[in-house]
């Protein structure tokens, strides 16, 4: 009798069937595992049993369904779940839409830049033996191993290549999920692992963060993980205190117009959250939408014209200043915070915003809190964003 068989007798039977997909099927729940507690995370679950480690990912386009079941199993060194000290087909049979992850992931294809800094941050740079869309990753490590070779360009994000992934022997592909994407073109023919990275999906920037504990577990970097988000949550809840703290509460208004669009964080998304735990006002948190709301310039203007402090993000080799600001659009000028010189640009160009800020909310919250709060000085200058000149 396997130790898995074993290991189930005193539980006497499976309790109940869930439905669970990535297309359909059962998943069947065991009691016995011991359930991670999550404080912030609402699109992931994980439950740790002897030996093996089950995570669901919700789906976040149609709720209560499960977007995809993982089985996480030691290598124990011999590389293969099949050689290892359970049996593939024994754990399929209880989580039959499952995808079995051997674990650590040593050998690993990243398809975004926001997860090529947190293994870095986990001290896992090792593991990333692949990458996509280069062009936006503004890591200058990721950029000098790609360049000697010793990390592979895997070509586009949403479809990479599968010759490349499968000439570095990769182990496991993270790739960003998206609704009515049709799959992952030829990828879906690879017999290895897609861990479908949905973290950006929560709605609070500390239920994003709190994704680093999956992240951990799948790197073999589970202490790391649990000690920087216990770090993050401290730091987060620490400035939410002093932003309440303060005598002033200026209005923030985001970013600038995209083509003939300006995308402005809906009030439920994780900036909205943001700028709300910075205690500062924002003239569209009363939306409840957790993206971005697609705008024309009038409507900004009308009601989020008379805002204290204009931050925006914008990608350039030169910095913007407010000439270059009023060149792009004359009607910029008619923003308090432009006539004022309130306005703060981050160039992500030059800095790892991107990189860092999805799973160290608490670097953005600062400077949020900086900027919106003069009056408050302990805080030091801000990392990511600079008052134009």
């Amino acid at each position: 009798m396997s130790r898995l068989k074993f290991s189930l007798i005193p539980i006497t039977v499976v309790l109940t069937l869930l439905c669970s997909c990535k297309g359909g099927g059962t998943t069947a729940a065991i009691a016995g595992g011991d359930t991670i507690n999550f404080k912030y995370a609402e699109k992931l679950e994980i439950v740790k049993y002897d030996g093996y480690t089950v995570a669901k990912l919700s789906n976040p386009w149609d709720e209560g369904k499960i977007l995809h079941t993982y089985i996480l199993v030691s290598n124990n060194g011999q590389g293969t779940a099949g050689n290892s000290k359970y049996d593939k087909q024994e754990l399929l049979s209880l989580f039959p839409a499952a995808t079995i992850v051997n674990v650590p992931l040593r050998r690993a294809v990243i398809t975004t830049s926001v997860h090529c800094g947190l293994l870095i941050s986990l001290g896992k740079k090792d593991a990333i033996r692949g990458i996509c869309d280069l062009r936006y990753i503004n890591i200058p490590w990721i950029r000098e191993q790609q360049s000697q070779g010793r990390i592979a360009d895997c070509g586009s994000g949403t479809t990479p290549t599968l010759e490349k992934i499968i000439d570095i022997n990769a182990d496991a592909v993270l790739i960003s999920p998206f609704q009515h994407s049709g799959g992952y073109g030829r990828l879906d023919e690879w017999d290895k692992p897609i861990i479908e990275v949905a973290d950006y999906m929560e709605t609070s920037a500390l239920g994003r963060a709190e994704w680093i504990k999956f992240y951990g577990m799948l790197f073999g970097a589970e202490d790391k993980a649990d000690s920087l988000f216990a770090e993050i949550e401290k730091n987060y809840n620490q400035l939410k205190t002093i932003a309440k703290q303060s005598n002033t509460r200026k209005n923030v208004i985001i970013d600038k117009m995209s083509g003939s669009v300006w995308y402005v964080p809906g009030g439920n998304s994780t900036i909205g959250g943001i700028i709300s735990d910075a205690n500062a006002g924002y003239a569209f948190s009363s939306n409840n939408n957790s993206g971005s709301l697609p705008l024309n310039f009038e409507t900004v203007l009308t009601q989020a014209g008379e805002s204290d402090v204009w931050m925006l993000r914008y990608n350039s080799k030169q910095p913007a200043t407010y000439a270059s600001l009023a060149s792009e659009n004359q009607g910029y000028s008619q923003f308090k915070a432009f006539k004022d010189k309130q306005v703060y640009g981050c160039n992500t160009f030059n800095n790892t915003f991107y990189e860092e800020t999805p799973f160290r909310p608490d670097l953005l919250l600062r400077d949020f809190v900086i900027i919106t709060h003069p009056d408050i000085k302990q805080l030091g200058q801000p990392r990511y964003f600079i008052r134009l000149k």
